[in-house]
C-alpha cells in the first residue's frame, strides 16, 4: 500500500518572494514527475485569502487560513519586503495551533520574522536573508542565528530565500527518498552541485569572492564583526598579519578606497539595516555602528544614501512602486566591477 503524499501549505505574506516560492516548489514537482505516485502536494494560504501580490508584481491566488484543510506536514511562511513589520494576531494564533498539531514550521527569505514574532523560533537555530540578519539579531536575541543557506532544527526549517529553496528541498527529498533520487532531480533542473546547508550566503567581500585577496577578505570580516567598536587600521593589519602599508595597498587595489573609507561604508550599510529592521532610535543606531557623534553619522549617512536616517525607516515605503537598494559595497567601490555605474542590485527581490 502506497504512502499518502507529504502535504505542504505555503502562507503568503504580501510582497512575498516569488523566486523563493518557485524554487521551493520545483523540486517537489519534479519528485512527483519522477515517481510512480504523487509524493508531494501543496496549497497556498493567506490571512484573508484571494490574490496575493509578490514583490515582482506577480499574483498568486490563495485560500483563507480559516478554510478547512490539513493536516500539513510542513507549513512555509513566505515573506520578503516588509515582512519584518508584518503583524497579524490571527496568523500567529493559527501558526501556534499548527505547531501544537505537529506540523513542521518553515520560513523563507525574511518570513522568519513572522515565526519569531509569534514566539515560534525561541531557542531554535534559524537563518534568513543576509541583509536582514543584523536587524533580526537585535530584535530576537533568543534565536540562534546562522548566516548560511538554510537550517533544519528539529521541527523548524528556515532558508535565506531566492534560490536556496532548491537546496533545502533537495536535502529534504534526499532524506525522505534517497540521495540518488534527489540527485536525479538536481540534474533535471540543472542545479548542480547541490549546496550544503552551512554554505555561506555571500561570496563578495568577507565571503569567498576569488577576485579579492584573501587578506582583504579577512580584513573585511574583521570590520564586519567589530562594527560597534571599530578597529583601527594598525590593529586590523596586525590581525591579518600584514604591515599597515601592505594592507592599505591591497585594499586600494581591490576596493579602490582606503581601509578607513571601507570600514566606514560597512558601518553605514549596517546602520541602514538597523534603521529599516528595528525600532532603535537614530542615536542608538549611530552608537551601535561605532559613531561617536550623531551629527557626523547623519551627515555621513546622507552623503552615502542620499537620504537622512530619519527618512530611511522603511526599505520599501508604500508610496514607492518598487524598492531601491542603496548599492552594494562592491558595486560602488570595486574598480573592476561592471556594476560600478550605480547599477544597484536589489536583494531581497
Amino acid at each position: 500500500m502506497s504512502s499518502p503524499p507529504s502535504r505542504t501549505a505555503f502562507v503568503l505574506i504580501p510582497r512575498f518572494n516569488m523566486l523563493a516560492l518557485a524554487a521551493t516548489i520545483e523540486p517537489m514537482r519534479m519528485a512527483n514527475y519522477f515517481a510512480s505516485q504523487p509524493l508531494y502536494e501543496w496549497e497556498f494560504r493567506s490571512v484573508e485569502g484571494g490574490p496575493i501580490i509578490a514583490s515582482n508584481g506577480m499574483s498568486q491566488d490563495s485560500v483563507p487560513l480559516s478554510s478547512p484543510g490539513g493536516p500539513w506536514e510542513t507549513i512555509f511562511v513566505c515573506g520578503s519586503w516588509d515582512s519584518e513589520r508584518f503583524e497579524d494576531p490571527s496568523l500567529f494564533r493559527w501558526l501556534r495551533a499548527m505547531d501544537r498539531r505537529g506540523s513542521t514550521l518553515a520560513a523563507m527569505c525574511i518570513g522568519a520574522y513572522v515565526l519569531a514574532r509569534a514566539g515560534l523560533l525561541d531557542g531554535a537555530e534559524a537563518t534568513l536573508h543576509w541583509s536582514f540578519i543584523p536587524g533580526f539579531a537585535e530584535r530576537f536575541p533568543k534565536v540562534a542565528l546562522r548566516e548560511q543557506l538554510f537550517t533544519i532544527d528539529r521541527k523548524r526549517l528556515t532558508c535565506a530565500g531566492s534560490t536556496t529553496g532548491l537546496d533545502l528541498m533537495l536535502h529534504v527529498i534526499s532524506r525522505n527518498h534517497g540521495q540518488q533520487f534527489a540527485l536525479a532531480i538536481a540534474d533535471l533542473i540543472l542545479h548542480n552541485p547541490v549546496r550544503a546547508p552551512e554554505t555561506s550566503q555571500r561570496h563578495s567581500l568577507g565571503g569567498q569572492n576569488p577576485e579579492l585577496h584573501p587578506k582583504v577578505r579577512a580584513a573585511v570580516a574583521l570590520m564586519e564583526s567589530n562594527v560597534e567598536e571599530p578597529l583601527g587600521v594598525p590593529e586590523i593589519a596586525r590581525r591579518v598579519d600584514l604591515s599597515q602599508r601592505q594592507l592599505e595597498r591591497l585594499v586600494r587595489k581591490d576596493m579602490d578606497c582606503s581601509v578607513v573609507q571601507l570600514n566606514k561604508v560597512l558601518r553605514l550599510q549596517y546602520a541602514r539595516v538597523l534603521l529599516t529592521n528595528t525600532r532603535m532610535s537614530i542615536r542608538e543606531v549611530s552608537v551601535a555602528c561605532g559613531f561617536n557623534s550623531m551629527s557626523y553619522f547623519s551627515r555621513s549617512f546622507l552623503r552615502r544614501f542620499q537620504k537622512k536616517p530619519s527618512d530611511y525607516r522603511r526599505a520599501w515605503p508604500d508610496s514607492e512602486p518598487a524598492p531601491k537598494w542603496p548599492g552594494t559595497i562592491v558595486s560602488t567601490m570595486h574598480p573592476r566591477s561592471k556594476m560600478r555605474r550605480d547599477l544597484a542590485p536589489s536583494p531581497p527581490t
